[in-house]
């Protein structure tokens, strides 16, 4: 009797913790919230070349594109925040070198604008060049500099390369193929198949999917709020103010010191050229970015350095440059 007892008394007491769970978990499923599948445009072109979304296949692998984008709403924000800081350069690039606005799209597919993105394979960089790519194309590399950490120094070299991938290739769609699989790849492919449109071609998953990839992003960065995103002016990332300076130096000069001479920091000296790798500045030739209206102090700083040892070399000095003046540009974060 005293079993049966204890055994009513398990079974309501487990009746009475359930009953209320079971309650909320029914309350919470409630009736009309559904996910819905994102909208697909009828007709789309991308970089002036129309993408034949009549094809099933083209407008299927459009169509997941979409949605696993928009599902990571957090990288679509910050997506959207850093783009204001680092867009107008590109935009403006673009426009002078009269090549399409929508190559500001692949930036964000390779590195979704971090400067610091690397990938498995070893591309580095907002333009994830790979070493030797980079070497190719005119960026520094060496134990003190790394260039591909330079936005407007790779934006720079990502244009060139993605330009003469087009002269390659014939279409834009095939360039930015070839960015993402290496030219050699899309030649032999075409040659193999015998085909040149680069949406009829049979390629590595991943490089099919980078096309498509970049459409999305460019329809949701073009209608935030028809996928569901909202971003407020004054939320965006502004220009990190800043000169840009040529340089030639000719003898090791450590940071800090540099730092203390302009009234700033090591880390903002640092965060303004992620390409120096080390503590001191690389000796050669390039442009440096300081805060902004400090480059008399810079002047008087390089000035006050003792002469190197060398009488073949000259003090480091600010190369004089009457056509460049510093401007503010984006920063590199």
């Amino acid at each position: 009797m005293k079993k049966n007892s204890c055994l009513l008394f398990s079974m309501v007491l487990i009746a009475s913790l359930i009953g209320p769970f079971h309650q909320t978990f029914a309350a919470e499923k409630k009736p009309g919230v559904f996910v819905e599948p994102c909208p697909l445009p009828r007709t789309m072109a991308l970089c002036g070349e129309k993408v034949p979304l009549e094809n099933p296949p083209v407008l299927e692998m459009l169509d997941r594109e979409i949605h696993i984008t928009v599902w990571d709403q957090a990288k679509v924000l910050l997506t959207f925040k850093r783009a204001a800081r680092h867009f107008p350069f590109i935009e403006k690039r673009l426009k002078e070198l009269g090549m399409p606005d929508d190559l500001k799209y692949l930036s964000v597919a390779e590195s979704n604008l971090l400067t610091y993105a690397r990938s498995s394979a070893g591309a580095l960089g907002p333009w994830q060049f790979m070493q030797g790519t980079g070497v190719r194309v005119g960026l520094r590399h060496d134990p003190s500099m790394d260039e591909r950490l330079d936005f407007e120094r790779s934006t720079e070299a990502a244009l060139l390369y993605l330009r003469q991938l087009r002269d390659m290739f014939g279409s834009w769609a095939a360039a930015m193929g070839a960015y993402n699989c290496g030219e050699n790849r899309i030649r032999t492919e075409m040659s193999e198949q015998r085909v040149t449109d680069f949406y009829r071609l049979n390629l590595p998953l991943e490089t099919e999917r980078y096309i498509f990839r970049i459409a999305a992003i460019k329809l949701i960065m073009e209608n935030p709020e028809r996928y569901g995103f909202r971003v407020p002016k004054e939320t965006l990332y502004g220009a990190v103010r800043s000169d840009s300076v040529p340089l030639n130096i000719r003898q090791p000069v450590h940071i800090a010191d540099l730092a203390e001479a302009l009234g700033t920091d090591y880390k903002e000296i640092k965060e303004l050229n992620p390409q120096i790798l080390g503590r001191f500045l690389p000796e050669g030739q390039y442009v440096l970015k300081i805060p902004a209206g400090t480059a008399s102090k810079l002047e008087r700083f390089l000035k006050s350095l003792p002469p190197v040892q060398d009488a073949t070399k000259n003090t480091p000095e600010v190369m004089k440059d009457k056509r460049q003046k510093p401007e503010a540009r984006s920063g590199g974060k």
